[in-house]
């Protein structure tokens, strides 16, 4: 079957439409706002074309700064900003891909460099100044008193000076690697977390000439460890180690967790929290996970999906009931704990506007009592707030469905409005004014589930028009009505909107795993492998485009990246007849090659529904459909990819070959799932809108 090298065609076509993807693609995406302790200092991240640097603003007036200077496109991401607690340094990281599921920390090489970037953590004034590279590594904790920095190179923890005067050396060596890095409040002890593989236990480093004290050592897996305000105490989560005779793979189940408090000095141990025995108990898997803290007034603070949204509660440390923080049908996430520990801020989709849930506020709650304060009422998007200027400000970043990205602040007493940071740094050509306002589509799937979405209704032309279906990856994600938080979907909301400007209607859809919806909307019976129940979304909203009137039912297309790949096969593959044609982004296509998530071969024993899970698994995937396959697709896959396999491209393309599916291709080469290279993100939706184009309005 003939194979179109979109490469060279797309750019003369999309030319010839007289609108251009890449003024659509020319926003600066800022990530890694963070604060400092003390003042109104502020750092972020922001990545302008594919060139990544670090920005710093200072209050009252913030103006931005650019603090690096790198000037070049080549992939290279920016990661665990810190400001030191003086105020006079800025430590990051700079290279990786830390979305990735795997191989995160290696060096990636997206421009094709001769010699890679390796990762590495680098200081810099915040005044400005030179900028030193400490030492390969990642995951920097600056000291209490501003001197030096703790990394974790090769899974060990190395100290480097903080002004880069000497190299960095090994502190210390241990058996497994080590995560979870937290300076005592003395400054005199570091805490850390040492994964062994079936377990994982906590310790303390004091100095060279001491033995590391284990924290409560067992059998099981603690993690998230952090220090009581005195030092005296460490909280920490304690979850079952691996292991155990096979259990049922195909039901859903409880995954347990607990609070436990460990006395630094005697290493007695209490129990301080359970999780309640219920699936919506079971341990969180949203932005941050537990979020576990020790707050002041001797608070704990977690979160839990235990009331079926992810929310907040505080815990006396000395045991108790726990009290809920948040309570409303919202979720939280982005959660950060002020400095001075007594308040927590954080993202939800919450607010008086009904339409709120589909998108995201700052919000601020006390970590004693639930007096909860939306702190950005209105129509926009304000994500990862932080508390600065002894928490007479916030600053966050913030967008509305035209505006893109930008850091702003907001005082906490007064004048309530929005002051956007670096307006200035928005490239002239960039179609503000294009951009249209999605709107709220809410259907039910064919089980009666619940399905919202959002409707990009183009401006012009009258009569039936083409529409596309988005179909986001992860899947616990949510698209929003407006700009995305992720920088991964910004690039789909800025193709979506692209879209709609080539005449698409495009209907972007929140299936089932995704979150914003509630614990039953995130965990469904019979998801992914073990049923594709969420597919089910998906062709409800084919269905209901084509009962629009203003839409061409035999126009129907469909696309999406990663998991909305896999959903984006599963279309094509099982509805043809609806999904005229797709474009395929680095997609699942086969779950039994994902062994992991339905086999443990390397156990005599098998689980009681071990051959039913896997002839489910191969149900729920793409390929087992590929005889009723016969919608044109492109596929798109980097050869880089860190988070699914390039194989599951591969494995397809050769299966439509032998079927006589039509099909294109377009291999990125050396880039990762997250199109860390500018030019590639422009290259691959382009492609996309190519595509659609050409089967759909020539």
């Amino acid at each position: 079957m003939r194979k179109t090298l979109l490469l060279f065609l797309f750019p003369f076509q999309l030319i010839a439409q007289n609108n251009s993807l890449s003024s659509y693609k020319s926003y600066p995406f800022p990530t890694e706002l963070v604060s400092a302790a003390k003042g109104s200092q502020i750092a972020w991240a922001l990545d302008e074309q594919g060139v990544r640097n670090v920005y710093v603003a200072e209050g009252p007036a913030f103006i931005p700064r650019k603090l690096t200077a790198y000037n070049r496109n080549d992939g290279q991401e920016i990661t665990s900003i810190h400001i030191s607690d003086d105020g006079k340094w800025v430590v990051f990281v700079r290279g990786g891909d830390h979305g990735a599921n795997y191989d995160g920390g290696l060096p990636l090489n997206a421009s094709s460099d001769p010699t890679p970037f390796k990762v590495q953590v680098a200081s810099i004034p915040f005044s400005g100044g030179e900028l030193k590279y400490l030492s390969e590594g990642d995951a920097p904790e600056i000291s209490n008193d501003s001197k030096s920095v703790v990394l974790i190179k090769s899974g060990q923890v190395w100290i480097a000076p903080i002004d880069g005067s000497s190299a960095a050396k090994n502190l210390f060596t241990t058996k497994g690697t080590v995560s979870s890095l937290e300076w005592s409040p003395s400054g005199s002890s570091l805490l850390f977390v040492a994964n062994r593989g079936d377990h994982s236990i906590i310790g303390i480093y004091t100095n060279e000439n001491t033995a590391i004290k284990w924290i409560a050592a067992s059998f099981y897996r603690d993690n998230s460890p952090h220090w009581s305000l005195d030092g005296s105490q460490i909280v920490f989560i304690r979850r079952p180690g691996a292991g155990g005779a096979p259990d049922s793979l195909m039901g859903r189940k409880h995954i347990p967790w607990s609070i436990y408090i460990a006395d630094v000095n005697n290493n007695q141990t209490r129990l301080l929290w359970k999780a309640p025995n219920t699936l919506r108990g079971s341990a969180p898997t949203t932005h941050g996970g537990t979020n576990l803290h020790w707050a002041a007034d001797n608070k704990i603070i977690f979160l839990s999906y235990q009331d079926g949204w992810p929310h907040l509660y505080s815990i006396e440390a000395g045991g108790g009931k726990e009290i809920l923080l948040t309570p409303g049908n919202f979720m939280c996430e982005h959660i950060v704990l002020s400095a001075d520990k007594k308040f927590l801020t954080f993202s939800a989709n919450a607010g008086p506007d009904a339409l709120d849930i589909e998108r995201r506020h700052a919000v601020k709650v006390s970590v004693s009592k639930a007096d909860m304060e939306v702190l950005t009422i209105g129509n926009g998007l304000e994500w990862t707030p932080v508390l600065t200027n002894e928490n007479k400000t916030v600053a966050f970043i913030s967008a509305t469905t035209q505006q893109s990205p930008l850091p702003a602040y907001q005082s906490l007493s007064g004048d309530k409005s929005i002051h956007l940071i670096g307006t200035n740094l928005v490239p002239t050509d960039f179609p503000k004014e294009k951009l249209i306002t999605p709107t709220q589509v809410i259907f039910k799937a064919a089980d009666g589930v619940t399905v919202h979405a959002q409707l990009f209704m183009p401006e012009k032309g009258a009569g039936k028009k083409p529409a596309i279906v988005y179909v986001h990856g992860g899947p616990p994600r949510q698209m929003l009505l407006g700009w995305n938080y992720s920088d991964y979907y910004s690039n789909a909301y800025a193709s979506n909107q692209y879209l709609a400007s080539l005449g698409f209607v495009v209907l972007s859809v929140n299936y089932r795993l995704g979150i914003g919806y509630g614990y039953e909307f995130h965990q469904p019976a019979k998801g992914g492998a073990f049923g594709a129940a969420e597919y089910q979304d998906i062709k409800a909203a084919g269905l209901w485009l084509a009962k629009q009137k203003f839409v061409d039912s035999t126009k129907i297309g469909i696309y999406g990246g990663s998991y909305g790949g896999y959903l984006t096969a599963m279309a094509l593959s099982r509805d043809s007849k609806l999904f005229a044609a797709g474009v395929d982004i680095h997609g699942v296509h086969d779950w039994t090659a994902q062994a992991s998530l339905v086999t443990n071969n390397d156990k005599y024993e098998k689980a009681p529904d071990y051959d039913k899970a896997l002839k489910t698994a191969w149900q729920s995937s793409p390929v087992s459909s590929i005889n009723t396959w016969k919608s044109p697709v492109l596929i798109i896959h980097a050869d880089d990819d860190r988070n699914v396999r390039f194989n599951q491209s591969v494995d397809l393309i050769n299966r439509l070959e032998k079927k006589g599916v039509p099909f294109e291709t377009l291999m990125i080469v050396d880039d990762t799932h997250h199109w860390m290279n500018w030019n590639n993100a422009v290259k691959v939706y382009g492609a996309v809108a190519d595509f659609f184009v050409r089967k759909f309005q020539n």
